[in-house]
């Protein structure tokens, strides 16, 4: 399919790049079969019904962006800098990542990654695209407290800004227990303790889903068909309690509500081909897009998706592409604030409806 199919213009002042406050005081556009209904997070509660099962992401982001110096190339110059975005862990030392100057790093070479120089990393390949392995000189707790130490948030680039005090806490969810995300799985931002006990009272069923987020989520997609972008890996894992509660609330008349592209994408990679779920660990590069036939997903709390992206592609797989167009135009309208720091919206899977 062509990728200028997903194009919409977005004036660059409905790019948010701060959260509102509180967090549930964010807009929601209700895409509904009855047409589209402009609500607020609050009323997501209302909007579901007593038994269905919301599927959270409760990925940590870490400060995976990092700003080092490598070996000089020839004697008497001096060590060049370079700025490193680690994408997915490989093991408890060993990242892969992205680096802008990757091809002047070698295998083998060390970076240097703290201005005391006491943290390093060396290079165990180089591959395309910018992409580089980075083995730490340190690993597990230890490399977390150095990335706390010395990384920085990594905001996606369209903010236009360094990140800051407030981000470290602003792009994290309130869930979030598990490290590893290098972008935040930004459709639960909206969620405060209010609006996740208004959502028990409901009789709504909550679980934790963990996909660590990569940055190949902010990367365009640069073909002119679908078929040809490639989509980087990511890691996570289904638990047999949570894939247990997911299938009883189907059995049970219970509809699926993915808080996030990052839980669905989970799930549907999970899932065998007759829809059924169960514990799960790996990789995937599952990549959606129209005529893809949903497995598990009924619903889908989202934000709004850069034009162009994997993710608007998913949304348009989801809910229609000439749905999600219509969506859009009355978005920017209406004045919704787009992005990860922007407002949400419901959708409905026009299979399952």
């Amino acid at each position: 399919m062509r990728v200028d199919a997903f194009d919409f213009d977005l004036p660059r002042e409905q790019i948010a790049t701060r959260p509102v406050s509180p967090r549930h005081s964010a807009r929601l556009l209700d895409v509904a079969p009855d047409g589209l209904h402009d609500r607020t997070m609050l009323d997501l509660p209302s909007l579901l019904e007593p038994g269905d099962v919301m599927v959270f992401n409760d990925t940590r982001v870490i400060p995976a962006r990092l700003s080092g110096l490598r070996p000089a190339i020839h004697p008497g110059c001096q060590p060049a800098g370079v700025d490193i975005t680690l994408h997915q862990g490989l093991g408890p030392d060993t990242w892969a990542a992205f680096a802008k100057g990757a091809r002047k790093l070698s295998p083998g070479q060390t970076v240097v990654l703290s201005a005391d120089g006491d943290f390093t990393a060396r290079v165990e390949n180089r591959q395309e695209g910018g992409e580089i392995v980075l083995r730490f000189d340190r690993s597990g707790a230890d490399l977390m407290a150095a990335l706390e130490r010395h990384g920085h948030i990594p905001l996606p680039p369209y903010m236009g800004r360094k990140d800051d005090a407030r981000d470290r806490q602003d792009y994290q969810t309130v869930y979030a227990s598990r490290d590893g995300a290098v972008a935040a799985p930004t459709a639960g931002l909206h969620f405060t303790p209010e609006l996740l006990e208004a959502i028990d009272a409901r009789g709504i069923r909550r679980v934790h889903v963990t996909l660590h987020v990569g940055a190949g989520t902010f990367l365009p997609v640069k073909a002119e068909d679908t078929r040809d972008h490639r989509m980087h890996a990511e890691t996570g894992d289904i638990s047999a309690d949570a894939a247990r509660t997911i299938t009883q609330a189907r059995e049970q008349g219970g509809r699926v509500v993915c808080v996030g592209t990052t839980s669905l994408r989970l799930l549907e990679s999970a899932a065998a081909p007759d829809g059924s779920l169960s514990a799960w660990s790996g990789s995937t590069s599952i990549f959606i897009t129209p005529g893809y036939q949903f497995r598990i997903a009924d619903l889908l709390v989202t934000n709004f998706h850069l034009p162009r992206s994997t993710l608007f592609m998913l949304v348009c797989a989801l809910a229609g592409l000439d749905a999600m167009h219509a969506a859009y135009a009355h978005a920017i309208k209406a004045g919704y604030r787009f992005y990860s720091y922007g407002d949400g919206s419901l959708l409905r899977c026009k299979d399952s409806c």
